[in-house]
C-alpha cells in the first residue's frame, strides 16, 4: 500500500484499515514509500515498511510481488525493496540509501534475506 509518493511532500498513514492524512514533510520521498497492511514489524509494532523502486505511484496504490532487496536498519525497522535492482541501481537505491542517517546504519541485503525476515514475522503472527 503506498502511503507516500515518490517526488511529493504529502505523506499519509495506513490505519485502521484505511489511508489518512499523516503530515507535509519538508522534503520530498526519494522513492513511493509505504507499508504491507497486517504484517507488523516487532521493532516499532506498525506494518512493516516498504519501498518501490521506479515512477511515482499514486497514494493508496496497492502493489503485489516478489522482494528485491531488504534495507536492513540498525535498529530493526527493516523495509522490504520492491522494483528492479539493476534498472533502479544508480539513482532510486543511492537516494533511498542516503535518506537515512549514518547512525541507522542502512544498507541493503538480497531478495534471500527480504524473504527470510518476512517468513519470521509471518511465523510470529
Amino acid at each position: 500500500m503506498v502511503e507516500w509518493t515518490r517526488g511529493t511532500l504529502e505523506r499519509f498513514v495506513w490505519r485502521g484499515g484505511e489511508l489518512v492524512p499523516y503530515r507535509t514533510e519538508p522534503w520530498p520521498a526519494p522513492v513511493n514509500y509505504g507499508c504491507l497492511p497486517g504484517l507488523l514489524n516487532p521493532a516499532d509494532g506498525s506494518e512493516v515498511d516498504a519501498v518501490w523502486l521506479g515512477e511515482p505511484l499514486a497514494v493508496g496504490t496497492r502493489l503485489s510481488g516478489t522482494p528485491s532487496a531488504l534495507l536492513h536498519l540498525a535498529d530493526g525497522d527493516h523495509k522490504v525493496v520492491f522494483g528492479n535492482l539493476e534498472e533502479h541501481h544508480g539513482g532510486d537505491l543511492l537516494a533511498l540509501l542516503a535518506w537515512f542517517p549514518p547512525g541507522r546504519g542502512a544498507r541493503l541485503e538480497g531478495p534471500g534475506d527480504a524473504a527470510a525476515w518476512l517468513a519470521t514475522l509471518q511465523a510470529g503472527s
